[in-house]
Order: C-alpha cells, then structure tokens, then sequence
C-alpha cells in the first residue's frame, strides 16, 4: 500500500466546515465516546475554573461538563469555525460557551490557564501528537488534567482492507497505536498517565450506508497520499464485493478502536529560570 503521508489540514477543515450542519444527524458514535468520557470524570477529584473542550466540534459535551462543573467557564475550540457556531448554541440556560477557531496543534492560550483539557475524538487529526501534548501540557496548571479519546488503528480495518484489494491507494486515515500515545504522554513531560482501549461496532446494510455517514461526519480521508481524481463505479463495486466477506447476521460491521488517555501536569514543573508550583502547595508558618 502506497504511504498514506501525514493530514491535509486544509482538506480536513475544509470537510468539517461542509459537515458542521449536518455532523449531529449521523454522529452516534462520537456522543457515546463523550457520554463514557464523561461517566469517567465522576472518579476524578477536580474542581476547574477553566475547562477547555479541545475539538469541541458541534459541542456535544459542553452540556455535560456544566452539569459536571456548574461554575467553571467552558472554551470550545475547533479549527472549523462551522462547527463553532453549532457550538454556540449549546449550554444550559444563559450559560453558553466562549469559542476559539484555532488548531488543536498551535494553542493561541496562556501558560498555564487551563485546569481540564477534555478532548474527544480529535488527536487523530493531528501530524505531530507529540507536539500536541506539549501544547495542552503548556497551558495546563500545576496539577491540571488531560483527558482524551482517539482512535487506534484497527478502526475501520474491514473498510481500509475492502480497499486496499480495489487499488491500493489510502482511503482511511492512519491511527497510532495505544502504546505510541501513552509514549507520546511520557516524554512529554505528563505524570501518571492512563491508558486502555475499548472495542465498539457500528453495522450497516450496505457499504454506501457507511460511507455516507463518513461523508455526512466529515470524516473524509484527509491524507497527503490520498487519491486525487474520481472513485469510478468499477473501483466502488469491488469495494463492496470485498466488503461482503465481513457480513455477519444479515449486517456490515463497521469497527472503531476507541482508545482513552488520562494524564496529570505535574505539581511542579521546569520552566526557564526557576520551578512552577501550584499555589496550593504553598503553606504559611505559623510564627
């Protein structure tokens, strides 16, 4: 198979901003990512002035984090400025959130401003994942937290195989492994970092069902190595004939490697001319 190269930023956002309307409709999958993220901030001891939903898309989650945190200030950012203005419809009551159009690798914040960066479903977006930890590692506090979902790289495998027996060309986005990542949170300087898989399936009728709803997400292969001209009816139809060995129970799988990280900024940080602590751990004696 022909290197798939790394994202094509200005395809992706391009498809993003097409989808911004219509992403809700078809996005089943992404609200059960978030809703289980979500389920898992009930364990952790947190209590955020600032919360930075990173890749908010359509701001799916943004109601479950006020629930959550009730006074703390949500920041959704996207790169698609269409989903944006999706998001700033959402919120309880009068409560909406702040938006910032910007790339999840290239964060336009301050040092240490954020005490929860929540991310889900966008690091796969990403060419340099360890450049973006070291963004949200930058503007996370002392003993701040990063939570995140992505994907690993046995998602859509049925669809990535289907195609490679029609041309051999990439028309599914490549993923890291799970280990690469918790790597990834190590060297860059995350402390404590947790990180397991879940295996979730979607089915469909037809392969053209689930194309669509990529399309619809805007899930496009974004890949630099991507193929450039049409997909001929030729090259369509022996994709769904290669397809067709995965029928199980009158359905086509559609399988999705979910994989979620959990890492902390440590208590004390090196910075240039000294050492950041959080102000917590500052104690006054008692003369």
């Amino acid at each position: 198979m022909l290197n798939p190269g790394p994202i094509d930023k200005v395809s992706a956002r391009r498809s993003f901003e097409r989808a911004a309307c219509s992403y809700d409709s078809v996005a089943v999958l992404q609200r059960e990512m978030a809703d289980r993220m979500l389920e898992r901030l009930d364990y952790v001891r947190l209590d955020p002035q600032l919360v930075l939903d990173l890749g908010a898309g359509t701001g799916y989650a943004i109601e479950g984090l006020q629930k959550r945190f009730p006074t703390t200030e949500i920041l959704a950012l996207d790169f698609a400025l269409g989903m944006l203005l999706q998001a700033q419809r959402r919120g309880s009551g009068t409560e909406s959130p702040r938006c910032l159009c910007a790339d999840v690798e290239a964060l336009p914040l301050a040092d240490a401003s954020v005490e929860l960066v929540f991310s889900n479903a966008t690091f796969q977006w990403c060419n340099d994942i360890q450049g973006t930890f070291r963004e949200c590692l930058r503007v996370l506090r002392p003993g701040g937290l990063l939570m995140f979902t992505t994907f690993g790289p046995d998602t859509l495998w049925e669809l990535r195989d289907a195609w490679a027996l029609a041309d051999g060309h990439s028309h599914v986005s490549p993923f890291l492994d799970m280990h690469h990542i918790g790597d990834a949170l190590v060297q860059t300087g995350f402390a404590d970092p947790v990180m397991d898989v879940e295996r979730l399936t979607l089915t469909y009728e037809k392969v053209p069902d689930l194309m669509h709803d990529l399309k619809v997400l805007g899930a496009h292969n974004s890949t630099s190595g991507r193929p450039r001209g049409l997909t001929g009816r030729g090259r369509l139809a022996a994709v769904e004939r290669a397809y067709e060995a995965h029928r199980r129970d009158g359905r086509l799988p559609a399988s999705y490697e979910v994989v979620h990280g959990l890492a902390w900024a440590p208590e004390q940080r090196q910075l240039d001319g000294g050492v950041a602590i959080p102000i917590s751990a500052l104690r006054r004696e008692r003369v």
